[in-house]
């Protein structure tokens, strides 16, 4: 009888470790994203590629991200001077206008501040077009 109690009792302490596991787990899963304080985020993905946005729906397992730039470096042929340029992403053939980012790709995402240079480039563009 001894025996059979503390078979149940470990049988019991089993299924309440494994409901806390799943629950721990569960809630890491449905953290969001902090409040931004700034317009536009700088989000960067494991491939090294940059994109500054609004993020809109931070919950699941998909950022979006609307009103996208992104910086493209190009070189005068005749100079051989190198410039970067601030690009409206959208002028491509399929006119995207928004990006799906997967949650697991994007290593971090930053504010852009108001006053940096960043964020009045895309003020400028955003007023031009």
């Amino acid at each position: 009888m001894q025996k059979i109690l503390l078979s149940l009792l470990a049988l019991a302490a089993c299924a309440m470790a494994t409901s806390l596991g799943l629950m721990a787990w569960q809630g890491l899963g449905q953290r969001g994203l902090p409040e931004w304080s700034t317009p536009f985020q700088a989000v960067a993905l494991a491939n090294g590629q940059v994109f500054f946005g609004r993020l809109d729906r931070p919950g699941g397992d998909y950022l979006v991200l609307r009103d996208v730039f992104y910086i493209q470096t190009r070189q005068n042929p005749e100079t051989k001077e190198v410039a970067n340029i601030l690009v409206k992403r959208g002028g491509e053939a399929h006119s995207p206008d928004r990006m799906v980012l997967n949650r697991q790709q994007v290593m971090l995402i930053e504010p852009v501040k108001e006053d940096s240079k960043i964020a009045k480039l895309i003020t400028e563009q955003g007023a031009s077009r």
